[in-house]
C-alpha cells in the first residue's frame, strides 16, 4: 500500500516516520509513504496557495490551482483521494479497515479557513477525525495513517489488531502484566489459571461490561451471539440496569 500526504508542512511528518511500528513498516516495505508539498505547484512568483475569501470574511482560503495540479501529478488509476475537513464523515475503525484495502491513499491536508469548495470536484470523499477544529490537517493525516498502517499484513500480529477496541463494536477487555500484586491490587485469578476457555469468556464478558459502561452507543446496532446476549443480561442484572 502507498500513502501520499499533500501538505504545506511536510517536515511535520519527519518524527512520525522515524519511530516505532511506523518506521519498521516503512523499512520492511510493508508501506510506501510520501509527503508532497503542494506549494511547489503554485504558479505565481510568490508561490502563494491561498487568497482572501470571496464575499469577505476573516482568514485565507486555499486555492484550487496548486492543489488540483498536485493531485493530477500524484494521482493514479487506483488512488483514493480523501480531503481532511471537519465536514467529512467521521473516522473510525471500520473506515480504517476500509482504507487499509486501498492500494493508494491520498490524504489532502487543509489550512487557514479551509479549501475552495470547487476542490471537492477532484476528491473522492471528505473525512473528519472528530467534532473539533485543528490548525491544519497534518495531525489528522497522521491519525488516519497510523490506524491504516497497523492494519497492513505483517505490520503487527493479526490477533493483536483483532482484539483492539472498536473491533466488532466492542471496547477491549482490561489488560494486566507482572507483578501479580502491585500496591495491594491483584491480577484477576482467571488470567493466571491457564484455562484458555475460561480466559476467553472472562475477556468477552469484560469487553461487554466495559462497552456498556463507557460506550453503550456501540452496542445499539451490534448483532450479538447467544453467548453474548446471556452475558450482557447477567451484567445488566448485576448492575441493576433494565
Amino acid at each position: 500500500m502507498k500513502i501520499t500526504i499533500l501538505t504545506l508542512f511536510p517536515s511535520m511528518f519527519e518524527g512520525f516516520l522515524k519511530n516505532s511500528i511506523i518506521a519498521r513498516a516503512v523499512a520492511n516495505e510493508k508501506i510506501e509513504f510520501e509527503c508532497v508539498d503542494f506549494r511547489e505547484y503554485a504558479t505565481d512568483k510568490f508561490h502563494r496557495v491561498d487568497d482572501t475569501p470571496c464575499g469577505g470574511g476573516a482568514g485565507m482560503v486555499l486555492q484550487c490551482q496548486p492543489i488540483v495540479d498536485c493531485l493530477k501529478d500524484v494521482r493514479m488509476p487506483n488512488s483514493k483521494v480523501v480531503m481532511l475537513t471537519p465536514s467529512g464523515r467521521v473516522f473510525n475503525q471500520k473506515v480504517a479497515r476500509e482504507y487499509a484495502k486501498d492500494e493508494h491513499l491520498i490524504l489532502l491536508c487543509g489550512h487557514y479557513e479551509g479549501f475552495d469548495h470547487r476542490i471537492l470536484n477532484y476528491v473522492d470523499e471528505e473525512l473528519s477525525i472528530g467534532d473539533f477544529v485543528l490548525t491544519g490537517g497534518e495531525i489528522a493525516a497522521m491519525v488516519v495513517s497510523d490506524a491504516v498502517i497497523r492494519l497492513q499484513e505483517g505490520v503487527i500480529r493479526t490477533e493483536s489488531s483483532n482484539d483492539d477496541s472498536f473491533e466488532n463494536d466492542l471496547l477491549e477487555y482490561p489488560q494486566y502484566t507482572r507483578p501479580i500484586v502491585y500496591d495491594g491490587h491483584e491480577v484477576p485469578s482467571v488470567l493466571l489459571s491457564g484455562h484458555h476457555e475460561n480466559i476467553r469468556k472472562w475477556r468477552l464478558e469484560k469487553s461487554l461490561e466495559t462497552t456498556l459502561e463507557k460506550r453503550p452507543d456501540l452496542l445499539q446496532n451490534r448483532q450479538f451471539t447467544k453467548e453474548e446476549l446471556k452475558m450482557l443480561q447477567n451484567i445488566k442484572k448485576n448492575k441493576g440496569i433494565k
